[in-house]
This record gives C-alpha cells, structure tokens and sequence, in this order.
C-alpha cells in the first residue's frame, strides 16, 4: 500500500512537472493529453488526480503562491512599505509571467465571482491577503497613492505578466519596462489624475 502512494505521489509530481512545462510553452488551453503524455502516464491518471483543468492549474499555482504569500511577508519584514511592495509585485510578475494565459485565468478567477473557477480563487486567496496587505501599508506610509484599490494593482500586474508571457526576450524587456512605469506611477508623489471615463 505505502509503495502504491509512493507511486501516485511520484505521478502527481510528474504531472505537474510536466504541466509548467507544457503550459509554458502551450498556455494554460494546453492539449491535456499532451500534458499525459509528457509525464509518462495515461490519461486516465491525470483526471485521477485532477478532475478539471482548473484544478490542475490551481494545483500548478498553489506551491507558488504559498511561496509569494512567505516573500511578502519577508519583504514587509526587511523594506519599507513602498519598496516592499515594489519588490513584492516584481515577483509576482515574474513568477505568473511565464505561463501564458495563467495571469487572465487567476484574474478571472478572483474578479469574477460567476465565471472564475472556485479552485482556481481558494489557490490563490493567500496571494490576494498579501497584497491587500502590503498596498494597505504602503498607503498607510504615505508613500502609494490613495485612490489605488488592490483589484486595481493585481488587474495591472496580470496585464503586464501577459505580455511577459510571449515568447521572445523583447517581450520579457517590455513587460519589465511597462511594470517600472506602472509602479512609478503609484507614487503618491505624482500628482494624481482624475479618473475620466472611456
């Protein structure tokens, strides 16, 4: 029985190995087949352990998210507020950055109650509780403009871990070039712009 869990274990490690690999190169509509198949198992034992693609990217993203959630906190420990939280959503986007279509799909996931997936949400809610917190200090320094809300900032840095998703260097150097411009631009000592309407 022990060597039997041993062997599911090591099944379930290979699949996701397999899995970052394949979305990474594929984006998260992947051929689960594909994904089988690069693990060396059947189809049958990827829906063993996991029954929807949902749950096997909420499987893909948990481990990560858990270390972001440990690194905020790390962070708010060490940085101040602002830096803190500028190296906090560094991270972030280089860690969603290349898997393309992750950053839409937990976006979706957390935003949109009806259409998110359940499991994809609980994945990633220790993620959401370290940014509110690290934004609610910054602000509370006096350092990041007031009139940001967190679903605001994780909608920006899914957007800018989208384009570091495209294959192709440029694309990583734009996306770190748009994150600074984005992050300069949550200083409260810019002169904040009223919001108009699109």
């Amino acid at each position: 029985m022990a060597e039997l869990r041993a062997d599911a274990q090591r099944n379930r490690g290979e699949l996701l190995g397999a899995a970052r690999q394949v979305i990474a190169e594929e984006g998260v509509d992947a051929s689960l087949r594909d994904i089988a198949r690069r693990a060396g198992v059947g189809i049958g034992t990827l829906y063993r352990h996991f029954p929807t693609r949902e749950a096997l990217l909420a499987a893909i993203i948990d481990d990560g998210v858990r270390r972001l959630a440990a690194t905020a906190e790390g962070l708010a420990a060490a940085k101040p507020a602002d830096e803190a939280l500028d190296a906090w959503l560094t991270k972030v986007a280089g860690t969603i950055g290349p898997y393309r279509g992750l950053a839409a799909s937990m976006l979706e996931a957390v935003t949109d109650e009806e259409a998110g997936d359940p499991a994809l949400r609980l994945a990633c809610e220790g993620m959401m509780d370290s940014g509110r917190d690290l934004l609610a200090a910054a602000q509370a320094s006096g350092d990041i403009r007031p009139d940001v809300t967190w679903p605001d900032v994780f909608t920006a840095i899914a957007a800018i871990s989208g384009i570091a998703s495209q294959p192709g260097k440029q694309d990583r150097d734009a996306a770190a070039r748009v994150l600074a411009v984005y992050l300069d631009g949550l200083r409260a000592t810019h002169a904040a712009r009223p919001v108009q309407a699109m």
